[in-house]
């Protein structure tokens, strides 16, 4: 999957990693090789922690996308890491779209 999938400076790799406990999101320049911008579950508020995993997974795409558009940075490539898109991995796709990210 990530030999078709690569990201530039212009336009970073969205990538997706999940675990039991949570989820993190990176923007990956891989021309570079560098983390342009990362959110994991550890930046929710600790009222939605508590909550459903899909609905903090969506929390947590519109937080990493106000920090891309801050950045400047508005379309990137979706990388689902090899998951099914669907669950967390769809809820975070669709919380980082209705921010104002492109993909």
């Amino acid at each position: 999957m990530r030999s078709k999938i690569k990201g530039t400076a212009d336009i970073p790799r969205l990538s997706v990693s999940k675990s039991n406990r949570g989820m993190y999101l990176q923007l990956i320049d891989d021309e570079s090789g560098k983390t342009l911008i990362s959110a994991s579950y550890k930046e929710l508020p600790p009222k939605s922690k508590a909550g459903n995993k899909v609905f903090d997974s969506f929390e947590l795409g519109k937080i990493l996308a106000a920090k891309a558009i801050k950045k400047n940075i508005k379309t990137v490539i979706f990388d689902r890491g090899g998951y099914k898109y669907h669950g967390r991995v769809k809820a975070a796709a669709d919380g980082a779209r209705e921010a104002g990210l492109n993909f």
